[in-house]
């Protein structure tokens, strides 16, 4: 008998006692279906983390700041040795929270690092309101936009670093109680922005915006601009203020030089921690947030893990009692000249193609179940976060669920296939 007489016959076997055989798909079915979920959940997650946080910074962006030294540490560690030689502000908006600020001459020793193109001060305003024309007075967080940044927009454009002048991008949700009459009619308009300088005045600025961000869940009220009308923003509220202050900041970018291996990253960084300062990558951000969200999937993924095992026992189950009701025709297939070998085979491809009907049948119901569910929350309860689909399904994630699942099919189907190989042939033929 060759190979595809074989697959043939099993494939007919497989399904003489239907209902045996519709329960055990069945098992397979529940698995595999709550496993492609959990997995697209997963993937979903992801993709719109890469999307939403990998906006928040260039690639070859390096964030500096001064490594943490605040006092806090392990019950047994000694007490931090204070240094006078390093400047600190304590941000009471944070819980009066004490931070390490950064000279002209930390930025100096940034740049001899191999590895680090450029290195400028990352200056920031504090903005205490936005007002448009119906003045009224709203927060926000305002952010200087980095080189290389990349934000999805209603309308419009993002602020551009390489233009002089001003230019910000507000929120979807800000346009309408700014007092337009929609996101378009905020394009190229003047918003203005109020601080307090040094002297404690009130001092306003105009800004051109240029375009809209989308609603996101983690950009939601940030307020973009370019360094032009940030330059402008820290003069405005260092006026009055201690020559002083404009000489200390709070963190440093560094443009990474092209390419840059992943060994030399770690190189610049570790570079960095022996001068007292962390180096952070948008993907290190991404990377914290990515290993939560894959811990809570594996768990989920568990559960699928355990519906898939007991299914296992199921294909054992069902072909030990196919291999016993099927005694006499084992020892007449060995009389006619059928080896161990190709029984074991006939076996094991029964416990495959259970395996594969059940793996494809959960897989494309899950599928199929995702996309609706997709289509109900995205026009439902997430239909004002764009780009956020909860479920992704690809071929290169549902793929592997039906080969490993038809994988463990196999496994299974090893036991009643071995028994099924060994049986002797006369006594097979008489029992009764």
């Amino acid at each position: 008998m060759k190979l595809f007489d074989i697959i043939s016959t099993a494939s007919t076997n497989t399904f003489r006692s239907k209902l045996r055989t519709i329960l055990t798909i069945l098992a397979i079915f529940i698995g595999a279906f709550t496993l492609t979920l959990t997995t697209g959940l997963g993937k979903g997650i992801s993709h719109y983390i890469d999307d939403q946080l990998g906006s928040l910074g260039a690639e070859d962006v390096l964030l500096i700041m001064p490594t943490t030294d605040n006092g806090f540490s392990s019950p047994n560690d000694p007490p931090k040795t204070y240094d006078a030689t390093k400047k600190t502000q304590n941000i009471e908006s944070e819980g009066n929270r004490t931070i390490a600020l950064m000279t002209e001459a930390d930025l100096e020793k940034f740049r001899k690092i191999d590895g680090i193109e450029s290195v400028t001060a990352y200056r920031q305003a504090a903005m205490d309101y936005v007002s448009g024309p119906n003045n009224q007075k709203l927060v926000g967080n305002l952010n200087l936009l980095l080189d290389g940044e990349k934000h999805a927009t209603e309308v419009g454009q993002m602020p551009t670093n390489d233009s002089d002048v001003p230019q910000m991008m507000i929120p979807s949700n800000y346009a309408k109680a700014l007092g337009f009459t929609d996101a378009g009619a905020s394009v190229n308009q003047q918003i203005t922005i109020g601080l307090t300088n040094g002297r404690g005045d009130a001092v306003t600025l105009a800004i051109a915006n240029v375009g809209v961000s989308q609603k996101s869940i983690l950009t939601s009220g940030f307020i973009y601009v370019n360094q032009a009308a940030m330059n402008k923003l820290v003069t405005l509220q260092n006026q009055g203020a201690p020559d002083s202050v404009s000489k200390y900041f709070q963190v440093a970018t560094a443009r990474l030089k092209s390419e840059l291996p992943a060994s030399k990253l770690t190189q610049v960084k570790a570079d960095l921690k022996k001068l007292g300062f962390d180096g952070m990558t948008v993907q290190d951000q991404i990377g914290v947030i990515k290993t939560v969200i894959n811990g809570i999937i594996a768990v989920l993924n568990g559960f699928a893990i355990i519906a898939l095992l007991a299914a296992g026992f199921g294909i054992i189950n069902t072909l030990l009692m196919s291999v016993q009701e099927r005694t006499k025709e084992i020892g007449l297939m060995k009389a006619m000249g059928m080896n161990s070998g190709k029984i074991f085979l006939l076996f094991s491809f029964e416990a495959v193609i259970l395996g594969f009907w059940g793996s494809f049948l959960g897989v494309m119901f899950a599928v199929a179940t995702g996309f609706g569910i997709n289509q109900i929350l995205m026009n439902g309860l997430l239909k004002d976060l764009s780009g956020l689909q909860p479920l992704s399904f690809t071929l290169q994630s549902v793929a592997p669920i039906v080969a490993i699942v038809m994988g463990l099919a196999f496994a299974a189907g090893t036991l009643p296939a071995i028994r099924a190989s060994r049986q002797d042939p006369i006594n097979s033929l008489r029992y009764e």
